[in-house]
């Protein structure tokens, strides 16, 4: 019972990570809108609308890759109570395996990818881990008081 627990956790935390990056990346569309004549509702699109972005359209890309790795890193690490790294950063690997797949498909400029790549995923995994383990620190004490 106890694996089946764990795969729901892993899978309930990668999904909600999934979703924060989607709700950033729609938010931040909404706050920078994308310049006249681009066209993000398509894979081709996307890649032919790449010359007209500016570096402004590119913070919700990162802040979504950040926060979607961030929440799957607290959630695991906090609902797994894990006492080691690793699971956080095989989340941020599963979320930087998807960024990079990114990379290889968008035409997007070299700064971009080499500030998302080094920034978005193993950072904000660590980052992650270190606030769920104030989570379960925090909830073990009022537990115990």
């Amino acid at each position: 019972m106890k694996i089946v627990r764990h795969i729901g956790i892993w899978v309930a935390s990668i999904l909600v990570g999934a979703i924060s990056n989607s709700f950033v990346l729609q938010l931040g569309l909404m706050l920078i809108p994308p310049p006249v004549g681009a066209n993000f509702n398509t894979p081709e699109g996307l890649a032919a609308s790449m010359p007209l972005l500016s570096p402004k359209h590119f913070i919700a890309p990162f802040a979504a890759h950040a926060s979607g790795t961030l929440v799957s890193a607290i959630l695991l690490t906090w609902l797994l109570k894990a006492t080691s790294k690793n699971l956080a950063l095989i989340a941020a690997l599963i979320f930087f395996a998807g960024g990079l797949y990114m990379v290889m498909i968008l035409p997007s400029p070299l700064w971009f990818d080499m500030l998302d790549l080094s920034l978005a995923y193993f950072p904000m995994g660590l980052l992650g881990y270190w606030i769920g383990r104030k989570i379960v620190e925090k909830t073990n004490k009022h537990v115990n008081s």
